[in-house]
């Protein structure tokens, strides 16, 4: 170890080209560190989804689930499977190991399917693998200040801003919902039909034989080829009016050469049908504060920096409502938001904790020398830190800023005790190189020792299976390579910078350090009566045990988010207008009792489309909707109190189950298990049975205090005759 820190003395420039090499790369690599909110969890589920017509759910369980099921309990290290049956649509959950290599998986399990991907029965099977990224990163709700037609909405959002967003880089895709598209609606009379010997077939036929851009082969002329195209597409209202769909006889009275004459007049589709132009039934229907608009929902390529992309979709944002007058963009979620501030809290904490410790390092030692040198030494370990991070395939987030805040708070102790040690050297009379090689000499051992123990601590947690493991495992290689990081720093940097800064001034021994020599006398006095000691420190450990259980246990804390779901789902077979009508009493219902206190309030009602990123989509129908309620900041009231209020207003509304959901349990969505905190499952054959007893225990549960909002999975199957 002496060698070593004599090295480092005796050759100033070598290390300090070392330490500028390592702080270069390691700023390059901080800005190539992907950031997001959790790292990269490798969750171990598949879905399977399949679509059969409307088959009802005991004719998908025996038809395709019970077989699939068979199939994938049998797949390597799976260990369990599930599933949902409803009206022409099922999901089977298949859960495995959290060690299997879940491409390897993936990969069997479609080779386990492929005949049932050929089945004529099934009209889509979808094998997708549970990546929390397809959730949207942005949500916006486009409204303008004079259109209400959503038909003219749809257009200005598909072929603009659509179109605008999907260029930037790391946006995958932009999904519309609440849009609603025009068609052509003719309205036949059976009477005129009948009188013109015409079916709706023949209508239908002629229109496509007039709507249609055929290729006529080439011509050559003049040494020129020419393309033929025959082209006879309906572009408006007019040209479908004129469509041929008939022909009716019409005597004639000619000559008397010729006599009377039969003629085929051709029948125009005005004469006998009404032709309007009208918006098509929307497949959901989208609110804005209780006003109709257009949702964005933007997502962005897997393992792109999320905080980048949305930056861009920003700025993006800001220049075309500039050119889009009377268009306005409302933010109703926002991924890189969230993930900036609670990044942005983590670096403010650690920089605190920083600036404590440099504080209080110079309240000991009282010169501005030492103190700068352990100053420079703390962002030098956690620069080099971002090296290892970038080539250990780590992105920035809460887990690994935490783990670089904690290992800041050791690496300062290292740099703390050599420092220490070189000025009581020095202090007590060693030269200025003497004293920065024989002092880290002395406590390089033990701060080696020291390191190593914490690491051998920490490192363990990487080998964890199982959620806990995927997410606390970054943390823990971030502090083994902060520590690392810091004891080359502490071997290293500190002695030199210290000869390097104090080789030519004279030591003043005027200015001493802070000593405790109360500490000593007290520490004599108590080695003297043991007992005492050991009394107190078992009274300590006795009441650990009695106040352990009075502690809450989460998995993780609150965020305190000022944010909830509300999901509504109405009886099966519920048109979408009557399930938008109870949505919008229930969004009515929550401004007039949040007031003042409600920042926005944004509606889905119906069917999710495209890459929604929720699990549960497949079975979401005209008879469902939700709600996302967003509290000011600084609202006098909490989440909680106010999902207990709205559920105790509702409950016992027929024919309409209300659910909640925290902004808080996103990490369980992401980890797969956003399922209530408490479940009692009753299991067993006979459905009816079930359902009895699912009844009894739900009546038990209602009469325990402190549980709201009980649901049972167990419910009526849609209308059938």
């Amino acid at each position: 170890m002496k060698k070593l820190t004599q090295f480092a003395v005796n050759y100033p420039v070598t290390i300090l080209m070392a330490i500028l090499g390592v702080v270069l790369l390691g700023w390059i690599s901080y800005d190539k560190l992907g950031v997001d909110l959790f790292p990269d969890l490798n969750n171990p589920r598949i879905y399977v989804e399949i679509k059969a017509g409307e088959r009802p759910p005991e004719e998908m369980e025996k038809q395709f689930v019970k077989n699939m099921e068979a199939l994938a309990i049998r797949q390597k290290d799976v260990i369990q499977v599930s599933s949902v049956s409803e009206v022409g649509s099922a999901q089977i959950t298949v859960e495995y190991n959290w060690k299997k290599d879940m491409d390897e998986a993936f990969l069997d399990l479609q080779k386990a399917l492929t005949s049932y991907s050929q089945n004529q029965e099934i009209e889509e099977l979808n094998i997708t693998q549970h990546n929390p990224n397809s959730a949207p990163v942005i949500l916006i709700a486009l409204t303008h200040d004079e259109i209400v037609d959503l038909n003219k909405l749809r257009k200005v959002a598909e072929n603009y801003i659509r179109n605008g967003l999907v260029k930037l880089e790391g946006i995958a895709d932009v999904e519309l919902s609440g849009e609603e598209e025009g068609e052509v609606v003719i309205f036949t009379d059976n009477y005129r039909l009948e009188s013109f010997g015409l079916t709706l077939n023949d209508i239908g036929q002629s229109i496509q034989s007039f709507n249609q851009s055929v290729s006529g082969g080439s011509i050559t002329e003049m040494g020129m080829k020419y393309i033929v195209k025959g082209v006879s597409l309906l572009r408006n209202l007019s040209d479908f009016e004129e469509v041929i769909v008939g022909y009716k006889p019409v005597s004639a009275t000619n000559t008397e050469q010729t006599g009377n004459m039969v003629e085929k007049v051709p029948v125009l589709l005005r004469e006998v049908a009404t032709i309007e132009f009208r918006n098509k039934k929307p497949a959901n229907i989208v609110r804005l504060n209780g006003k109709r608009c257009i949702g964005l929902s933007i997502f962005k390529e897997t393992k792109f920096n999320t905080v980048k992309a949305v930056e861009q979709v920003d700025k993006a944002l800001e220049k075309m409502e500039k050119a889009l007058p009377g268009y306005h963009f409302s933010k109703v979620s926002d991924q890189g938001a969230y993930i900036s501030n609670a990044i942005n809290e983590v670096k403010d904490t650690a920089l605190v904790g920083i600036l404590l410790a440099i504080f209080v390092l110079f309240l000991f030692l009282k010169r501005v020398g030492t103190t700068l040198i352990v100053s420079v030494a703390i962002p030098v370990s956690i620069i080099a830190t971002f090296n290892l991070m970038y080539f250990g395939g780590l992105t920035i987030n809460i887990m690994t800023l935490g783990g670089l805040a904690l290992g800041a708070g050791m690496l300062v102790d290292n740099a703390i005790v050599v420092m220490e040690n070189i000025f009581r050297n020095n202090e007590s009379g060693m030269s200025v190189k003497e004293s920065a090689i024989t002092g880290t000499a002395q406590v390089g051992g033990a701060i080696t020792a020291s390191t190593l123990t914490t690491i051998v601590v920490f490192l363990p947690i990487v080998y964890l299976h199982g959620a806990s493991g995927e997410l606390f495992k970054d943390e823990a290689w971030t502090v083994a390579f902060s520590l690392i990081s810091s004891l080359f720093v502490a071997i290293f940097l500190i002695p030199m910078l210290y000869y390097y800064i104090f080789r030519n001034k004279k030591f003043k021994t005027e200015k001493s350090s802070v000593k405790f020599k109360a500490y000593g006398w007290f520490l004599q006095k108590v080695l003297n009566k043991k007992w005492i000691v050991v009394v107190f420190a078992g009274a300590l450990v006795g009441a650990t045990f009695w106040i352990l259980p009075l502690i809450g246990m989460e998995f993780m804390p609150p965020s305190g988010a000022k944010v909830f779901d509300i999901e509504v789902k109405m009886s099966e077979g519920t048109r979408l207008e009557r399930t938008s009508d109870a949505v919008g009493n229930l969004e009515a219902l929550i401004r007039e009792m949040l007031g003042d206190e409600l920042e926005v309030i944004y509606s889905h009602t119906g069917k999710e489309t495209g890459i929604s990123g929720n699990i549960q989509a497949v079975f979401k129908g005209e008879n469902n909707g939700s709600i996302k309620v967003i509290l000011k900041k600084d609202s006098k009231y909490s989440t909680e109190k106010v999902i207990e209020a709205i559920s105790q207003i509702t409950e016992g509304i027929p024919g309409v189950a209300i659910s909640f959901r925290q902004e808080e349990t996103a990490l369980k969505s992401i980890l797969g298990t956003d399922e209530a905190p408490l479940v009692v499952e009753v299991q067993g054959e006979d459905l009816e049975i079930l359902e009895s007893l699912a009844g009894e225990v739900m009546d038990k549960m209602k009469t325990l205090s402190g549980l709201y909002n009980l649901q049972s999975s167990v419910e009526e199957g849609s209308p059938e005759i």
